[in-house]
């Protein structure tokens, strides 16, 4: 029987985690699952180039605001959870229990499964440990974070985390993808989903292109997982949704200083860090590849610096932002109120203090650009408690489902959003 003759029990569109962890839970309970993947399942390489055509394509995985800030997203097998940091921050289960969520016991299980846990003292960098030396002086509350890495495998001197670990090190959304098929799910990559096809006003399918044709697949449910922005994106092109939704961004600027007598910028990127829960401001070291570095420098046209990038010390600052902006049918844009600039100034200041306490000199900070987009269609306003929309059988699961700004990493969060669907539906 075809793709297009069988009616699945689920069609999963999105790789993400949160896409990942439902499809992974659909699939061990034996039901018939449809994975439906915009971007490429070829192995990871850890390399620039093919960073960049899953995550720098204009309009696809990267978007510039207005302001000149970007926005990046991952168009693979695995979603954005394949460039990220591989940090796992807690879900904020009072936020979700107000819309009577309770994601404890997904958490419970998922810490008990996943590699999950600060990095040993042997994988802290130099970078690292510099900064964290910095922040120790001035008092601060600065402390190892959980990772998903695998420590075993993880290497001391690489820094191919945000390029795509090759090693199996850093843990995916393709791990639980993987999982999904093992059980019995089916997965198609570079098929972009168009529509969803609803029938008496129930979600019964998807169209999607795949190598220049057009295929349509039904299932008794939909769950899209296309990200904060795929998501709406794909309801309102299926007439579903309106054209433009607001959203977070949390976001993000690298302040960086120059130190001496260091050999650093190949080691895993926030290892350390602190969490201002009340004011919304993260901050945590940051090695970069040297590409990146240098981007960030001549962005900001800090020439001089281009060379440094071994001696530079890289603090993230990243803001629990207002909701706001647009995503619109074809663009992105977001632009930061006068609250986001004074959590972002609180944390800009933080950061240089800390990098002088280090011993860094010549310090300047890149222009802000998003990390995580999410909120566009939350929970209470567009979904309810099971993730349903008002379409019946049409589900979201992804950070555009989190019903309030945001500022922490959703990897882990998405993953158990995903785990209680799976085993609900």
């Amino acid at each position: 029987m075809s793709m297009q003759e069988l009616i699945y029990d689920a069609i999963v569109v999105g790789t993400g985690p949160g896409g990942a962890s439902v499809a992974r839970e659909l699939a061990r309970r034996q039901l018939r699952v449809l994975i439906l993947e915009r971007g490429s399942n070829a192995p990871l390489e850890g390399t620039l180039s093919q960073m960049a055509g899953m995550a720098a394509i204009p309009g696809k995985g990267v978007f510039i605001h207005r302001d000149g800030s970007l926005l990046v997203r991952g168009l693979v097998v695995g979603g954005s959870s394949t460039i990220n940091f591989a940090t796992a921050a807690p879900p904020p289960l009072p936020m979700f229990a107000a819309y009577g969520i309770d994601l404890a016991p997904a958490l419970a299980s998922l810490r008990a499964e996943l590699p999950m846990e600060p990095l040993p003292d042997s994988l802290i960098g130099p970078m690292a440990k510099r900064i964290a030396s910095g922040a120790g002086a001035l008092g601060l509350d600065w402390r190892k974070l959980d990772k998903l890495i695998r420590p075993q495998i993880c290497r001391t001197g690489c820094w191919r985390c945000v390029y795509g670990c090759p090693f199996g090190a850093k843990w995916t959304a393709r791990d639980f993808v993987d999982e999904a098929v093992a059980s019995g799910a089916t997965l198609v990559d570079h098929a972009l989903v168009d529509s969803v096809v609803v029938k008496d006003g129930r979600a019964c399918g998807v169209r999607f292109q795949r190598k220049g044709e057009t295929h349509t697949a039904r299932a008794t449910n939909i769950i899209l997982a296309g990200g904060g922005i795929g998501s709406p994106r794909l309801l309102h092109s299926s007439g579903l949704h309106a054209a433009q939704s607001s959203f977070f961004s949390d976001p993000v600027i690298a302040v960086m200083g120059e130190v001496d007598q260091l050999d650093g910028g190949a080691e895993v990127p926030m290892a350390c860090g602190l969490y201002l829960q009340e004011e919304g401001v993260a901050l945590a070291d940051m090695a970069l590849p040297r590409p990146m570095f240098q981007a960030f420098a001549v962005q900001v046209g800090r020439l001089d610096r281009v060379l440094s990038h071994a001696r530079t010390l890289t603090i993230m600052v990243k803001i629990r932002d207002d909701i706001g902006g647009a995503i619109g049918p074809h663009w992105v844009d977001k632009s930061l109120t006068a609250g986001d600039r004074a959590k972002l100034k609180r944390g800009i200041g933080m950061a240089r203090d800390i990098l002088r306490a280090a011993g860094a000199k010549k310090i300047f900070k890149s222009w802000h650009f998003a990390a995580h987009p999410g909120g566009s269609l939350p929970i209470g306003t567009i979904v309810n408690s099971d993730l349903q929309t008002s379409t019946r059988n049409l589900y979201v699961c992804d950070a555009s489902v989190i019903p309030g700004s945001w500022g922490l990493p959703p990897t882990l969060t998405l993953l158990c959003l995903g785990k209680r669907l799976g085993m609900t539906l």
